[in-house]
């Protein structure tokens, strides 16, 4: 086959350059990635994670300090993992473990990758279903079972959001992203607004106040007396924080980002969604539940009862449109991962098809109070193969084999991806699904995210080294 460099004709694309390098002509400014990191960042997921850091027992220090490091090292990793490469290459996340792990198997990857997506949309199409129920006095009460709908009403207005969703979401992802980064710098002030209202309910805008921070205490004794004691440590907001986005970063799924950027300085746009998103706007979410609970008692992390509580139809509406630019560029991904198995299907089609999925799961509420381990579950899951690019780039050749080794032997399934995929992936979720003698309690999702990398990126070198033949040597 033809050697590393080449690619294939531009005239296979649709303008999106998916299956060859970005030209420089397509190369954008750093402005576009903070506009999009802003929008992307600081949206629905924040309405539903941040009082789930109350409810779970973390203190006002451990969340200020936490929060600042674990978002401080999401940074570092984007801009000095993911942007070298994504430069290097300029390739999208699939085309490139095409070339390495073979078209077959990024099939598998795609089906996974899509799923796990609309679950996520889900737990936003759940976050907008709450605060339109508001107005018609329907609230959604998260019920004991995983899998267990919640009410008729609730089930209804879900339905009616997400088919919303998923046609906006299936007209182009164009629209959506310019919605997007139109409402982000306004949902952003609300979040701020919602911090501050809070904080004057429970009066606690004195600096002496605030640096007791006996508001945020008695809030969670009061949910503690009512759902049982727990605790979230320093350690576990750092690490949740860090790689809740595991599969972006450690994934390199934001390699189809950054092969757009001009130069590396663009990978430091994360830090806008990280410090505004992941920091101020989980904190002041969290501030919501901590006035709700000292004014009514009511320990519900409802994101539309809350944004109502503090800023009446602004938080409704609010939450609406933070549930919205996060469900809907998730389930535009996740169509173009089911298009990716089914590539003959139109886009449109496999859009609504992950559409129906995420509205089916938004249809759970209780889907969406699992965020807090989900998305280290979902870091578990596709953080691996982020590993396997990372091997193949740096040490392929540097130990004598050849880059991209599907692509050279034209095979569809390289089998050393694959084990080394597998095999953390699965101990990783035994330890996080399964109580053990090493962890009674199961290990915290977020924690097996850089175990299962490390571990897939060494089986993939030792595997490739082992199974080497003439064929895969570098001939540079």
């Amino acid at each position: 086959m033809s050697d590393e460099n080449s690619t294939e004709p531009e005239t296979i694309t649709s303008g999106e350059f998916e299956r060859q390098p970005v030209p420089d002509s397509a190369l954008l400014g750093a402005g576009k990635f903070w506009g999009m990191y802003a929008g992307e960042h600081a949206a629905g997921t924040e309405f539903m994670i941040g009082p789930l850091f109350l409810a779970a027992g973390a203190s006002l220090s451990d969340l200020l300090l936490g929060l600042l490091l674990g978002n401080f090292l999401a940074v570092l990793t984007w801009r000095f993992l993911v942007t070298p490469i994504a430069i290097a290459k300029r390739m999208t996340l699939y085309y490139q473990l095409e070339r390495i792990a073979g078209s077959g198997l990024v099939k598998l990857y795609n089906v996974v990758n899509g799923v796990l997506f609309c679950f996520l949309a889900g737990a936003m199409v759940t976050v907008s279903a709450s605060a339109v129920g508001i107005p018609f006095g329907t609230m959604y009460e998260v019920p004991e079972s995983t899998f267990a709908l919640g009410s008729t009403d609730f089930t209804i207005i879900v339905i009616l959001v997400g088919a919303v969703m998923a046609i906006i979401a299936a007209a182009g992802y164009q629209t959506v992203a310019r919605v997007a980064n139109i409402a982000a710098p306004w949902m952003i002030a609300i979040f701020a607004a919602c911090g501050i209202v809070s904080l004057a309910q429970m009066d606690a805008t004195s600096i002496s106040a605030l640096s007791k921070g006996e508001f945020w205490q008695n809030a969670i004794e009061v949910v503690q007396s009512k759902q049982g004691a727990s605790q979230f440590g320093f350690w576990q907001i750092v690490v949740f924080a860090w790689l809740c986005n595991g599969a972006m970063h450690f994934g390199m799924a934001d390699l189809s980002i950054f092969r757009f950027a001009r130069s590396a300085s663009s990978g430091w746009a994360p830090a806008i969604g990280m410090f505004l998103g992941h920091y101020m706007a989980w904190i002041a979410a969290a501030l919501l539940l901590a006035a709700q609970i000292k004014l009514s008692q009511d320990v519900t992390a409802n994101p539309g009862a809350l944004a109502w509580g503090a800023l009446g139809w602004t938080g409704i509406i609010c939450v609406i449109i933070a549930g919205w630019t996060t469900a809907n560029p998730t389930i535009y991904r996740a169509g173009l991962a089911f298009q990716g198995v089914f590539p003959k299907s139109p886009r449109v089609v496999m859009t609504l098809v992950a559409g129906a999925v995420a509205t089916a799961a938004g249809a759970f509420p209780n889907l969406s109070a699992q965020l807090l381990g989900f998305v280290g579950t979902y870091g578990t899951v596709l953080g691996p193969m982020g590993a396997i690019i990372f091997v193949d780039f740096y040490f392929m050749k540097r130990f004598g084999m050849r880059e991209e080794d599907a692509f050279h032997r034209g095979t569809s399934f390289n089998l050393a991806v694959l084990l080394a995929w597998v095999i953390p992936v699965a101990l990783g979720l035994y330890l996080i699904f399964v109580p053990t003698s090493l962890f009674p309690e199961k290990l915290f999702a977020a924690y097996a995210v850089v175990p299962c990398w490390i571990a897939s990126g060494v089986i993939y070198f030792a595997l490739s080294l082992l199974m080497r033949d003439k064929s895969n040597l570098s001939t540079t």
